[in-house]
């Protein structure tokens, strides 16, 4: 009697169709966003929830904190936008002028740009007539030519992100994610300074894990696992900021 397939086999058969693969292959040239967006939830809660126990342990009020805050959510969540969109924006132009550049040398030597492509495909264990076949049509189409050139002599990416949509991704998730440790300093007056404090801190503890889980599903790593770590990571530096703000509590006359 032959053996059923196991439900694994069976998903990775699903996996391989045709037009599985197709879909997959179409996506992974597609930049994703979810990457920026998950860097700047986990900075705007660590160094918002940073702010506040700084604040605490200082022993200043929670309006201080709340100002602060709400500067460090603004004033970082932009810087850190900046940065990204600047990142990206360099990426981009690293690809449009390698792309310019082997267009020249694909006009001013055509054939020592095919000799690149033959000795990058023999290097891939292709010979005699399927590899000149491969070469000749590669060097066809202008286009898939320098594509080629970009992607296998010089290892870049072809599609990159928008610098503007990585910008704005990053400061939304900042701001979002910076927000949430905030929320409860608002009721001050109905919950007193240290349960204010509590609700903040559990509030930040439960965004660092789901901004982990995130990331472990983005990464292809364990999101349990990779929630825990984030709430490790986000815990010290929270932990860090207390003891910092203590230390310096005579300072400002707490």
């Amino acid at each position: 009697q032959p053996m059923s397939c196991s439900p694994r086999k069976t998903d990775l058969a699903a996996e391989h169709t045709t037009h599985a693969v197709a879909s997959r292959l179409a996506a992974a040239t597609e930049h994703s966003y979810v990457g920026d967006f998950v860097l700047g939830a986990i900075d705007g809660t660590v160094t918002t929830f940073a702010v506040i126990c700084g604040v605490t342990g200082a022993g200043m009020s929670a309006g201080v904190a709340i100002v602060l805050g709400l500067v460090n959510v603004l004033a970082d969540g932009f810087s850190m936008a900046v940065s990204n969109f600047l990142r990206s924006k360099a990426d981009r132009e690293v690809v449009e002028r390698a792309r310019e550049i082997e267009e020249a040398h694909i006009e001013e030597v055509p054939e020592g740009e095919r000799e690149e492509i033959r000795q990058i495909f023999a290097g891939k264990g292709l010979a005699g007539e399927v590899l000149e076949t491969v070469v000749e049509v590669i060097t066809k189409d202008r286009r898939r030519w320098v594509d080629t050139m970009l992607t296998e002599e010089l290892g870049l990416r072809l599609e990159t992100p928008s610098p503007f949509k990585a910008g704005l991704v990053t400061f939304v998730a900042f701001a979002l994610a910076g927000l949430l440790p905030l929320a409860p300093l608002f009721f001050i007056a109905q919950l007193g300074e240290t349960g204010t404090f509590q609700i903040s801190a559990l509030v930040a503890g439960l965004a660092f894990f789901l901004v982990g889980l995130a990331k472990g599903r983005e990464v292809n790593r364990s999101p349990i696992l990779s929630g825990l770590e984030t709430l490790l990571v986000g815990g010290v530096a929270a932990g860090l900021a207390y003891l910092a703000g203590a230390g310096l509590k005579g300072f400002v006359g707490g």
